[in-house]
């Protein structure tokens, strides 16, 4: 896979590029909730309502989406603590934009999960009683990233180990519990069982691991796929047995044949087959009713376009019913999240 354009030192997608391939939306008809996306002002790259707008706009019916937190239009002064507030109160503006109509059908920005300090602990509350005022009631909890790993070429998010399940995290999840908020986890592989430990301490909890699980190919991994694969499995499945659990099948690596023109994108049956296997145990493990595809734009448009990841989903659930298609696609997501 041809590696995406450098702008200002930070990649964005090249438009140019991923033009070499079109396709046409398969199954235009199934509804989809997008429950992972981004809006951001980057170095060298914006993508706000009008750039999502005209990837929603690109044939699949995508009836609503939930904005995951990207650190986006912090405030620049007041307590560490609420300068994430700003985002919050963005994306309420974006999701007034969407409402408008001005953007399409699509009820973007429905629900969102933003970033509050969980190591505040039993503290937190009232940082989440003015997220979810400033939200106009759609601040359905936070996404707290612990992935960590020992090893120096892994790029950690978290500053130490084990912090999902430290004492203040889980006094923080605690309260999230009692105020009905959800928490989304970004692990890397080897800590999944960490997602498993803070399940069942709170039952009550709707937890939604991100990005598969994130099995992590590089660095002291490389080269150890099938081991990796395995360990992922396995861990993954101990993680699925706990109901509170929902996961978001998407956003992995797209590794494609020795054979492949790699200097055209690849299309949506090379995206399937990349991800079939981990994408498949996702599903198998979690089932329908808990698993959910996730765009994870504009991200994932570094390597391909909008129209291609949801037929990549497609060709994946080609197989499944169409009550099961309901779940993947939307009914999951809808759950997982709330929504009307």
């Amino acid at each position: 896979m041809s590696k995406p354009k450098k702008v200002m030192g930070q990649s964005a997608p090249d438009a140019a590029w991923l033009a070499q391939v079109e396709e046409t939306a398969l199954e235009p008809e199934l509804e989809i909730v997008d429950p992972h996306h981004h809006l951001w002002v980057r170095p060298g790259h914006t993508y706000l309502m009008p750039e999502f707008a005209e990837d929603l706009a690109s044939g699949h019916n995508i009836v609503s989406t939930v904005y995951a937190e990207c650190h986006s239009m912090y405030r620049r002064s007041g307590p560490e603590e609420l300068q994430s507030l700003g985002e919050t109160e963005f994306v309420a503006g974006c999701a007034a934009m969407a409402a408008s109509g001005a953007f399409g059908e699509t009820r973007a920005c429905e629900a969102m999960f933003g970033r509050v300090d969980l190591t505040l602990g039993a503290d937190v509350r009232g940082v989440f009683e003015q997220h979810l005022e400033r939200s106009g009631g759609r601040f359905r909890g936070v996404r707290f990233s612990t992935a960590w790993d020992p090893d120096e070429r892994i790029n950690n998010v978290a500053p130490e180990p084990r912090l999902l399940v430290s004492p203040a995290v889980r006094a923080a999840a605690g309260v999230m519990s009692e105020m009905n908020l959800s928490l989304d986890c970004w692990v890397y592989h080897p800590q999944l069982d960490e997602v498993a430990e803070l399940a069942d301490a709170y039952p009550d909890l709707t937890i939604v691991l991100n990005h598969s699980g994130v099995p992590v190919l590089g660095g002291p991994y490389r080269d150890k796929r099938d081991e990796v694969y395995q360990t992922w499995r396995q861990s993954l499945a101990r993680v699925a047995e706990r109901p509170n659990v929902f996961i978001k099948a998407g956003a992995l690596p797209i590794l494609r044949a020795p054979d492949a023109d790699k200097s055209k994108p690849p299309t949506s049956e090379e995206v399937a087959e990349a991800w079939r296997p981990w994408l498949e145990h996702c599903v198998e493990a979690f089932g329908p009713e808990r698993s959910m595809y996730e765009s994870n734009f504009p991200v994932q448009k570094l390597w391909c376009s909008y129209v291609v990841v949801w037929n990549a989903f497609k060709r994946l659930a080609a197989g499944a019913s169409a009550e099961e298609k309901v779940h993947l696609f939307s009914g999951a997501a809808k759950k997982a999240y709330r929504l009307p």
